[in-house]
């Protein structure tokens, strides 16, 4: 079917599921829980051709990443939904208004939400959301990623094995479709992916009131303070640094530490690195660039690096390349001397590439993070706690972790999200719950109405009475 049959297609399958929506009232307790059970059946079930899946559209990805971070973490995320579904549905009581009165909030659930869903995680930033929207009671639509054409495709023939297609379908296609899909008047619509894309997608959002949740990522910084064990930083930084090959969302994105720090950062992890792999190219633990086309920026970031003086350095095992462009292995790279004139400093860098600044002092460590675009996660490293209180009062990032790395998006009971530039909105637990849900303010008066009878005329006695209440 072609871009165009499907972009016409659109408009009637979301109307459709509103419809189905509108006919079959809210989804119960029971068949929320069926949902979530059958989403998780899907990835259980089929764990091993999904891996097998996207390794192939990486060129080469770790069974084990995929294993763990998409299909065990999604997993997770719809157990954690089920075990705690009946207690998020329940209305939250407010205090009584006047006496005999009754308030409270209702969760109630928004309809049919769109998903977009990126390629560096397929299955976990599809169904990890997903968990909410079921939770929430919805029905959902997703658009997976054209740049993992195995996986997306392979998800939407057992979604149609497992799914009746008013509750959750999959439409396939590229940018063309996708931007066709954020046009729909869905009664939510999340997107994950970059800025730029990110803005297109709101403003298509926008021309039909649609709330979206915004998850686009940035530049997330590493903090390494003077009393921090630069050992540990460096290790734990060059952990998530080459998990994926670093093509996550809030991976480190670079490093801030004091000059006299640095070049023990740079043993350390070349020590670590040399450790963990003690080959990269034939190394089925160690993940492809995902295309040719992001393997080259890659490529290019180093090379407009090298040429404004910074110091490249490749922590390929001796006697293998630094980079093959037939296997998109990369091996870890630290760009030493980065500057703001740089590529690599300009944009989100999605690969193993690590640049490292040096500061004089705290403050310019701060400073510096403040004057760009807040990110999807900051990282500290120091033990002194009262440091740890000021880094987090003094920035603003989706989520703090202190003292490692990335930690914070497996804690489901933890909002995940962005602010200004890095996202808008966020899910996970009951954040997701919540987010899909429609909060409705309920209120119930009482016999006598004695809030209604305060607005009825005659008003002489009762602003007597209110003035004299006022102090007038």
């Amino acid at each position: 079917m072609s871009s165009t049959d499907i972009s016409t297609r659109l408009p009637s399958i979301v109307a459709a599921m509103k419809q189905a929506h509108l006919q079959d009232g809210p989804a119960g307790v029971e068949l929320r829980q069926d949902r979530l059970e059958r989403a998780a059946q899907l990835l259980s079930s089929h764990h091993a051709e999904l891996a097998a899946a996207i390794s192939a559209d990486y060129g080469h990805r770790s069974a084990y990443q995929s294993l763990l971070a998409d299909v065990g973490s999604s997993i997770g995320a719809l157990r954690h939904a089920q075990a705690h579904l009946a207690d998020w549905m329940q209305s939250d009581e407010q205090e009584a208004p006047a006496p005999g009165m009754q308030a409270r909030v209702q969760y109630q659930p928004l309809g049919v939400v769109g998903i977009i869903s990126p390629w560096n995680f397929p299955l976990n930033l599809a169904f990890s959301p997903l968990a909410g929207v079921f939770a929430a009671g919805n029905r959902a639509l997703l658009k997976p990623s054209e740049l993992t054409p195995r996986t997306s495709e392979l998800v939407a023939q057992l979604v149609e094995r497992y799914f009746d297609p008013l509750e959750l379908q999959v439409v396939l296609g590229d940018a063309e479709i996708a931007q066709a899909f954020s046009a729909q008047p869905f009664d939510h619509l999340i997107f994950t992916g970059s800025t730029t894309v990110g803005r297109h997608v709101m403003r298509a959002a926008a021309e039909n009131l649609v709330p979206v949740t915004l998850e686009l990522g940035g530049k997330s910084p590493v903090v390494i303070d003077t009393d921090a064990d630069v050992q540990t930083a460096a290790e734990r930084v060059l952990t998530i640094k080459t998990f994926n090959a670093g093509q996550i969302c809030i991976s480190p994105d670079y490093v801030l530490l004091p000059e006299s720090a640095r070049d023990a950062f740079v043993e350390h992890a070349r020590a670590f690195i040399a450790r963990i792999f003690p080959t990269l190219q034939s190394n089925p633990d160690y993940t492809s660039i995902v295309s040719d086309r992001h393997f080259q920026r890659l490529q290019a970031l180093l090379d407009d690096a090298r040429a404004q003086g910074a110091t490249v350095i490749g922590l390929e095992p001796q006697g293998e390349v630094n980079a093959d462009a037939s296997t998109r292995k990369l091996a870890p790279t630290l760009v030493l001397g980065a500057t703001d004139a740089m590529q690599v400093m300009q944009e989100e860098i999605f690969g193993p590439i690590l640049p490292i600044k040096t500061y004089a002092d705290a403050d310019e460590a701060l400073d510096y993070i403040n004057a760009h675009p807040r990110p999807l996660a900051a990282y500290y490293f120091g033990n002194d706690s009262a440091r740890q209180q000021r880094f987090s009062e003094r920035t603003t990032s989706g989520a703090l972790v202190v003292n490692d790395v990335m930690t914070h998006a497996v804690v489901e009971s933890l909002p995940f999200g962005g602010v200004g530039a890095s996202g808008i909105g966020a899910y996970h637990g009951i954040h997701g719950f919540r987010r899909f849900s429609h909060a409705k303010a309920v209120v119930v008066q009482s016999a006598g109405g004695e809030s209604n009878l305060r607005l009825r005329a005659p008003y002489a006695s009762m602003q007597q009475q209110l003035e004299a209440e006022l102090g007038g």
